[in-house]
């Protein structure tokens, strides 16, 4: 895995930091602790990546951030420590969008990671690095952190299995928070059986994490099936056919794949959600301001730490009002509690995934930009995107499959099914190093001015940043004043349509 990465990481730029005289050392430890006959499970001496928000004790944990360039934390994610019980290999620390918020962005100390189909295409986001070194060969499996997409993403445009867990599954201690409402953390892998391989080690209860849950032990390599007899389906088709209209390559790979599950057993119907804009718009008033939150100090003391993807996704936290985040997560509850009568009457939802993977460019750092990911990451139901095929180019295609929360056995079950009797899988990209050394993508960082803009615009946001003590300079003012727009009309969609529904946020205390 070293000697690949050193070849061919150079083209796809997927690692931050390569922990080569670590990986070695508990490479060396593993090799020992087996032949004594002290096997600790399917995962000893198993080499992995893991995205650079994960804290590794000793070992530079970035975010993919100026604003984190010197920060080695002093323990461990809570995964990584049971990664290592386990017996994993840790082979380095994997690119992301900064901070896991936002697109690719071109002006930070790292590049974007490229996507070993084809390096000139975008790998999806945010666990980019995750999704390229795992694609590349360069690890046998990649942690990413999943806020409203970021693992079924880049596992969607990379050939991947992808999953975001059931809200809660996994502790997220020691990973930078991005959300607290809203992270997840969660495997890439090749197939589905190595996702419940390293899903069954990462799973355990951890008081540290407030949204942790303590369940029993999932025994998710005996939910694998290949039979889907009396499975029950619900086809979320407008999320792709009338609200984000998937490529006519993606649309054509979903109705195969369910012509597959038909013939495995599995009985088929379409359902309605809401508009996925709803979802969205709900998401991104509970992300915005929680992200703002969370790096508000860093924001006010040293603002040009942060890229300019970074500044728009996140500077509009401060003019969210408090009302408005509450409404939010009123919503989320009514959302959460709209689902229960679905969950009923069927197994798995199914939706199109993502792909074929575009082109990698600074365009597509666009706000906003609804997907039909973000809704199940709001309503917090484990998720999973499996390869569903292969554009005319040769670039992934993905389904996605959701299940009620804590069904994830099930959900693997679903998706081992339609895998085998596909085995898209098993199809491998070309080499990247044989595209050779892409050129730098060229980049001018644009020079913002306020000057055009509406001056109510321009008040309300020198207002805002001014209370929540933002110091905004001409550009980052500009770029405030640029999103604020689009802010506002969701606000307003927002506003009213919670009804009478407790927020999402209420919750029980547990006997101790």
């Amino acid at each position: 895995m070293l000697e690949r990465i050193a070849t061919t990481d150079r083209v796809i730029s997927s690692f931050l930091t390569v922990t080569a005289d670590e990986a070695m050392a508990q490479a060396h430890s593993a090799e020992a602790e087996i032949a004594k006959g002290r096997y600790r499970g399917p995962l000893h001496g198993i080499p992995f990546g893991a995205k650079d928000n994960y804290e590794t004790r000793g070992i530079l944990t970035t975010g993919h951030s100026r604003a984190y360039a010197g920060h080695v934390p002093r323990d461990n994610a809570a995964v990584i420590d049971r990664l290592y019980e386990a017996g994993s290999v840790l082979c380095g620390k994997l690119a992301l969008h900064e901070l896991a918020h936002g697109g690719p962005s071109f002006d930070l100390p790292w590049p974007p990671a490229r996507n070993p189909w084809n390096p000139a295409h975008f790998t999806g986001g945010s666990s980019s690095g995750s999704a390229a070194a795992l694609a590349a060969g360069l690890v046998l499996f990649a942690l990413g952190s999943d806020t409203g997409g970021s693992i079924r993403t880049p596992a969607s445009l990379c050939g991947l299995v992808g999953m975001k867990p059931t809200f809660g599954l996994l502790s997220r201690y020691g990973v930078l928070p991005n959300s607290w409402s809203l992270d997840h953390c969660g495997p890439m892998t090749r197939t589905v059986e190595d996702c419940a391989i390293v899903l069954e080690a990462m799973i355990g209860h951890d008081p540290r994490d407030r949204a942790s849950v303590s369940v029993p032990m999932p025994d998710l390599l005996r939910s694998l099936r290949l039979d889907l007899s009396g499975v029950r389906i619900g086809v979320v088709r407008h999320f792709w056919e009338e609200e984000i209209p998937a490529a006519p390559a993606l649309a054509a790979s979903s109705e195969e794949a369910l012509r597959v599950l038909e013939s495995l057993g599995a009985q088929v119907e379409t359902v309605r959600l809401r508009p996925v804009r709803e979802y969205c718009d709900a998401w991104t008033l509970i992300e915005a301001p929680e992200t703002f939150s969370v790096q508000r100090e860093a924001l006010i003391a040293r603002p040009h730490d942060f890229g300019d993807v970074f500044h728009e996704r996140t500077l509009i936290g401060c003019l969210i009002q408090s009302s408005d985040y509450v409404d939010a997560q009123r919503l989320r509850g009514r959302m959460i509690d709209e689902m229960q009568p679905l969950w009923e009457k069927y197994d798995v939802l199914f939706t199109a995934g993502a792909g074929p993977a575009p082109r990698l460019d600074p365009k597509l750092a666009a706000w906003p930009s609804p997907n039909r990911f973000s809704p199940f990451a709001l309503i917090g139901a484990p998720a999973i995107v499996v390869p569903g095929g292969y554009s005319d180019d040769g670039l992934p295609l993905s389904i996605q499959l959701v299940a009620k929360p804590f069904d994830d056995g099930k959900l693997l079950g679903v998706a081992h099914a339609y895998e085998q009797a596909t085995q898209w899988w098993r199809k491998r990209e070309a080499a990247p190093t044989s595209f050779g050394v892409p050129a730098p993508i060229a980049y001018e960082k644009p020079q913002r001015s306020i000057a055009g803009i509406d001056s109510r615009i321009v008040s309300l946001c020198e207002r805002a940043a001014a209370s929540a003590g933002l110091r905004l300079g001409d550009g980052h003012l500009a770029i405030l004043c640029a999103a604020a727009p689009h802010l506002l009309e969701i606000i307003a969609r927002l506003r009213g349509a919670a009804g009478t529904a407790e927020p999402a946020s209420v919750f029980s205390l547990a006997k101790m």
